[in-house]
């Protein structure tokens, strides 16, 4: 690897939810953008997700997350949690508010593409 050019490239990992990753992968295609998905599991609540690996010159970085604001968007669920004080185990429901999008932002220092 001798005198290889810095690249200005960055590459994005998106976390999204299941729901919204349809219509925010036709967006990003629409804009000629390529990813590559794979399908993930959420840790705290154990909900199907999809990570989003995006190559792009870092100039797009900005239109891309606002892709992603326009596509993915949060939501309430209920998750049940016992009573303390309880003398029976019932389950009270409490809201947490998930979804959106998160995104990591890698620069790019070399990229080779091996055809």
């Amino acid at each position: 690897m001798e005198n290889i050019p810095p690249s200005k490239d960055v590459l994005l990992m998106a976390v999204i939810q299941a729901q919204d990753v349809d219509l925010a992968e036709y967006s990003l295609e629409n804009m000629d953008i390529h990813i590559s998905r794979l399908a993930s599991v959420g840790g705290f609540l154990g909900r199907r997700n999809a990570t989003l690996f995006i190559g792009i010159p870092s100039e797009k970085q900005e239109e891309v997350i606002k892709i992603f604001q326009k596509t993915c968007r949060q939501r309430v669920e209920y998750i049940a949690v016992p009573l303390e004080s309880a003398p029976l185990p019932l389950p009270a429901p409490t809201p947490i508010t998930i979804g959106g999008a998160n995104i990591f932002a890698l620069d790019v220092e070399y990229f080779e593409e091996v055809m």
